[in-house]
């Protein structure tokens, strides 16, 4: 007989509590499930079941058993879903979060990219800077840029992303350019409040010790590219990450001050949902994405 048939016949009666019940769930006749479980305690040389004619309950070497074999079991059931999975072509919709200004810059070309290629795929893009919760929206996958909170999600780091302080020219001809960690103190700070870490700077001293600094100025926004327009108008310094503010400092609408207390740079993950083999069109997605953001550096 098939080891892990008589495997889950054994399993079935210790959870339904019967072989009757245990037929039913396995689609066979009552006597078909005796034999199995029969089979297994002679080929193991042990008694499994306590039988009697009201119940029928495992033994002490039938627990332990128990706890092996419905591993060995489950494990079987989830290799032949991969291998199934794996053979399935990425089809359906994809319901994608990222950030505003990520979003626009990256995932927006990202998913047409990726569309092109697969096109039994849809997709929903939904661009907003607050965390989304991915179970509950119904949301496949999330870009999350900085550190992770602790969750049940499972993450994969595409790249990195540098933080840069900024200011525009005229805003350092008119208040000085700053020249230490401390001096920023004496400047407008302009705020961007989806920060992890509120509206506290942990910038880098000299010897690399991590030094706080309370952004306080005029402006506290929830949006990256808004905290740039600010920045080039002259409102203050702003701390940004590199994606968004490449093309400012390229074209010298604002220029970097102190870069050597810039922070750690930001990781940019692909956040989603902790079952164990994704589908098909999320798997191939997460491939996608790891390829394309491969070359990216911190500077980009």
């Amino acid at each position: 007989m098939d080891r892990l048939t008589e495997m889950e016949a054994f399993i079935r009666v210790v959870d339904l509590g019967g072989f009757t019940d245990a037929a039913r769930k396995m689609g066979v006749s009552k006597s078909a499930v005796s034999k199995h479980v029969s089979a297994l305690e002679a080929r193991l040389g042990a008694r499994l079941l306590n039988r009697t004619t009201r119940r029928v309950s495992p033994t002490e070497i039938g627990l332990a058993y128990y706890d092996r074999a419905s591993r060995v079991v489950a494990d079987a059931v989830e290799a032949d879903a991969m291998a199934s999975s794996m053979q399935s072509a990425p089809r359906g919709e994809l319901r994608v979060s990222a950030p505003l200004s990520f979003g626009v810059r990256h995932m927006g070309p990202a998913i047409g990219a990726f569309l092109n290629e697969y096109p039994e795929v849809s997709a929903r893009l939904s661009l907003d800077d607050r965390f989304v919760e991915l179970v509950a929206e119904g949301f496949d996958l999330a870009i999350r840029i900085g550190a992770l909170p602790d969750s049940s999600l499972k993450a994969k780091k595409l790249t990195e992303t540098r933080m840069m302080l900024i200011a525009a020219p005229a805003y350092l001809q008119r208040m000085g350019r700053p020249e230490s960690i401390e001096a920023l103190a004496e400047h407008d700070l302009l705020h961007y409040s989806n920060l992890a870490s509120g509206n506290v700077w942990r910038l880098r001293g000299p010897s690399g010790d991590e030094r706080p600094v309370r952004a306080v100025g005029r402006l506290t926004v929830n949006n990256g590219d808004a905290l740039l327009r600010a920045t080039c108008d002259g409102l203050g310094v702003a701390l940004s990450p590199a994606f968004i503010c490449a093309g400012a400092l390229r074209e010298g609408q604002v220029v970097e001050v102190l870069p050597e207390a810039a922070p750690e740079p930001l990781g940019v993950w692909a956040v989603y949902p902790s079952g164990r083999f994704p589908q098909p069109k999320l798997r191939a997605f997460i491939d996608f994405l790891t390829e394309r953001f491969k070359g990216a550096g911190p500077d980009w």
